[in-house]
């Protein structure tokens, strides 16, 4: 069985966790307490971050967007980096955009200073960078919807590992409370679509104890 180390907000975990059920791979999860650089996980990942895939074989892969590439080649279908090259540039600009640009503008601020700082002991959250950090949050909104406008999905006109990046960095902001959708029907729209597929399902299960997620953060219909 394949074992995925993770972090239940870490917004690449849960991407490689969709694409996982997309495919149909069974796994099975470890929560990696990153922050105390265990020597065994560091062996796994000298990098000392999740996500990690381990293979039945016990092989190591890190890296979110390398294990998704890895499992697009050894289980094509369904296929998540578009029909063409054209459609795969434009995939993997999107992946990079949310896993680098949203990653560091709003999640970083929201998640990091809401419930990390926490298990870091690092204070109190900055308010200034929650602020930040959910100012940033509409300028993101407001490109998802200027995609979601004139595509069938974020990248084209099938779902791919794009819809998949944006849905598990919003859905760690969701989980706070955070995304305004009432503002922004057509990306409240698209997440729906995503939020109701089977492969998303076991990402709304998820809970930390001591910060529980807000109440329409399961609800498939807002």
């Amino acid at each position: 069985m394949r074992t995925l180390y993770h972090l239940w907000l870490s917004p690449t975990s849960r991407k490689v966790r969709i694409v996982l059920g997309e495919k149909k791979i069974a796994f099975d999860m470890k929560v990696e307490p990153v922050w105390e650089r265990r020597r065994d996980f560091l062996a796994l990942n000298p990098a000392g971050e999740v996500p990690v895939l381990v293979e039945p074989d016990g092989s190591a892969i890190s890296d979110a967007t390398a294990i998704c590439e890895y499992l697009e080649a050894i289980a094509p279908e369904p296929g998540l980096f578009g029909a063409s090259p054209r459609e795969g540039a434009e995939v993997r600009r999107l992946v990079a955009w949310f896993d680098r640009k949203f990653d560091h503008e709003v999640t970083e601020n929201l998640v990091g200073e809401k419930i990390m700082k926490r298990f870091l002991g690092m204070g109190e959250p900055d308010s200034r960078a929650i602020r930040a950090g959910q100012t940033n949050l509409r300028t993101h909104m407001e490109y998802i919807t200027y995609l979601s406008e004139r595509r069938r999905w974020l990248a084209g006109e099938a779902m791919s590992l794009a819809d998949i990046s944006a849905a598990a960095h919003l859905s760690t902001a969701d989980y706070l409370g955070d995304v305004p959708w009432d503002d922004f029907p057509e990306a409240r729209s698209w997440y729906a679509r995503i939020k109701s597929r089977p492969s998303f399902r076991p990402i709304l299960e998820d809970y930390i104890p001591g910060a529980p997620p807000v109440k329409h953060y399961k609800d498939l219909d807002f």
